[in-house]
């Protein structure tokens, strides 16, 4: 197998990141098949070059060059396995649309994915991030997941437990490159309930269904974010950042969110816009003025707008109130 028969050179980026910013990979593949994942790395290798692994790209900044070879997950499939334990299990391959795949599964009547609704990006990159929205995270109908592992060559299974999930955080941001999600698999509650604690759905009765939940978080999150595909932009740029409650008490009206180990997590949109930059420009980036936690495209931006202009935002609430902003998004 040469080279030139596995990988595609100068591979265009622009269309593979939800920020539409342009980039061009060294090499590119795109993979249909787990059998591929063994011939792209051992050419990758043959090159000495770097592998960076994307899905939608609906969470990562690019720089307009990656010398190395940049893999496109495209895995497709969706199966319900039946039930175990009082939920039902369903597989979906790592290159499936994430809100296809939430608005399959409540039309099927396995509900519990309804919160997560209109989530950009694929379902392989959902466990990385431990995706979560309106009062429910993916670690929350985590079942198990299979991956590639890049350093012994050979395919392996995660638990929950071993995926080491925390807000916005698992064990392949931590050992970020070497695993390569093929599928996961998911886990519904049978019995499901469900779940309106989340400002915004907290107004729904307690009877309602996850077909009307999915409705409203939908609407909630339309009428706050842009979409990507009319003004470039991956969704929330920072973390919410979790303090100490002494920090916390020092920002007067701060919307606040107790945690159970004692510590705060504060509102990071709410700190931005307060420190100034709600709407604000950079040559072609800019902070959303529907939501300053939203860095958005507003048409030639350059990866060095979009750098800039987070670091004015962070440096900006830091020197306000005192805290540090973690960016989201990953940097390729």
């Amino acid at each position: 197998m040469t080279q030139s028969s596995v990988l595609t050179p100068d591979f265009d980026l622009r269309s593979h990141n939800t920020f539409g910013l342009p980039a061009h990979a060294s090499f590119g593949a795109v993979l249909t098949e787990e059998e591929q994942i063994p011939q792209v790395l051992e050419a990758a290798a043959a090159s000495g070059l770097p592998v960076r692994v994307l899905g939608g790209g609906s969470n990562v900044v690019m720089r307009p060059h990656f010398d190395g070879v940049a893999v496109r997950m495209a895995l497709k499939g969706r199966t319900v396995l039946g039930e175990e334990a009082g939920a039902a299990l369903v597989e979906v391959s790592a290159g499936e649309n994430w809100d296809e795949v939430v608005g399959w599964t409540v039309d099927q009547g396995l509900w519990g994915l309804e919160n997560l609704s209109l989530i950009p990006g694929t379902v392989g990159a959902a466990p990385v991030q431990n995706i979560g929205a309106y009062g429910v995270e993916l670690a929350d109908r985590f079942h198990s997941l299979r991956a590639y592992d890049t350093i012994e060559r050979r395919f392996v299974t995660f638990t929950a437990a071993e995926c080491r999930f925390a807000y916005r955080q698992s064990i392949f941001k931590q050992v970020s490159g070497r695993y390569l999600i093929t599928s996961v698999r998911l886990r519904l509650p049978r019995p499901w309930t469900p779940v309106l604690t989340y400002a915004g759905i907290d107004h729904l009765p307690a009877d309602t269904g996850a077909p009307e939940i999915r409705s409203q978080v939908i609407a909630v999150r339309q009428s706050k974010l842009p979409d990507w595909r009319m003004q470039g932009n991956v969704g929330s740029f920072f973390h919410n950042p979790i303090v100490a409650p002494e920090v916390a008490d020092s920002i007067p009206g701060v919307p606040r969110y107790p945690q159970a180990d004692g510590s705060v997590k504060l509102s990071a949109a709410w700190l931005i816009e307060r420190a100034g930059f709600k709407g604000y420009r950079l040559g072609g980036a800019g902070v959303s003025e529907r939501h300053a936690l939203v860095l958005v495209n507003h048409g030639g931006a350059t990866f060095d707008d979009v750098a800039q202009l987070s670091g004015l935002s962070r440096s900006g609430v830091q020197t306000r109130f005192g805290v540090v902003l973690i960016q989201e998004p990953e940097t390729l």
